[in-house]
């Protein structure tokens, strides 16, 4: 399968690192006029130059903006007014008792994972129903089918963006524009990377070999038995913003490795 992206523009938010970085390289070599975006310009320049190098050939730019606030997704649309994909990636994420996590944690949660998604979809859906043809990607989580206990918040979250992609793709049906929500298990991103950083010092060992030892133990389900890498995950969006995916709507895509146990 070719996969060919030339005269589309893609904007992938929270993509300076991680899945969001990855998921802008693949649609870039699949020729889209890709944007990238962080909350500062110097780590949004810093990634652009990064892309540029890795697909010297690609059109890509930066718009930096704070997705987790009205303002911030207001400046992105300003200096971007239409895209064709949309790539809903920003998130945050992190362990934390249910009873230790205070209101401002839930809201700063909400803001980020669900609402920065609402925003911009509600700017770029009407442009993309007008010309036929549009891509929004939610990327949710295996978390928000398989709740964490020690990361509720981050888990309802996630399970609101699959609500919200669903009725999304409901709302754009006969238009020509897809809505999906792509759910990622454990992955060797920058951020999982962080958190283990600890135990790689502690131990010694690879980071690939501490990610594994953390799947078996708090996703035992997972069936690779590993964290997936950023790529494995970039490789399923690339292809559901492509025009081949034209079948694929309201679904939740899962490249989780197995870890949520049903053939559903």
């Amino acid at each position: 399968m070719i996969i060919d992206l030339s005269g589309k523009t893609a904007l992938v938010t929270g993509s300076t690192a991680g899945i969001g970085f990855a998921i802008a390289l693949g649609l870039a070599k699949a020729g889209a006029a890709t944007v990238l975006n962080g909350r500062d310009e110097g780590r949004t320049d810093a990634a652009v130059a990064k892309l540029k190098g890795l697909a010297p050939q690609s059109d890509v730019r930066g718009v930096a903006g704070d997705v987790g606030t009205a303002e911030g997704c207001d400046a992105i649309v300003a200096a971007l007014p239409a895209v064709d994909i949309l790539v809903n990636n920003a998130g945050i994420f992190g362990p934390q008792d249910f009873f230790e996590t205070p209101d401002a944690e839930w809201e700063r949660f909400f803001a980020v994972n669900v609402m920065s998604g609402v925003r911009l979809s509600r700017a770029y859906l009407p442009g993309m129903r007008e010309k036929g043809w549009g891509r929004v990607l939610f990327l949710s989580s295996e978390s928000g089918l398989n709740i964490p206990a020690d990361m509720i918040h981050y888990g309802v979250t996630k399970t609101a963006d699959l609500a919200l992609s669903r009725g999304l793709a409901k709302r754009m049906a006969r238009t020509g524009v897809t809505v999906n929500a792509i759910l990622p298990g454990p992955t060797l991103s920058d951020g999982v990377a962080e958190m283990l950083a600890g135990e790689v010092a502690k131990s010694g060992q690879p980071l690939e070999t501490v990610a594994a030892d953390f799947v078996k133990a708090h996703r035992s389900t997972s069936i690779i038995q590993r964290a997936a890498t950023v790529e494995e995950v970039a490789n399923l969006c690339v292809y559901v913003a492509s025009p081949q995916a034209s079948a694929t709507t309201g679904a939740a895509l899962r490249v989780d490795g197995g870890v949520v146990d049903t053939i559903a």
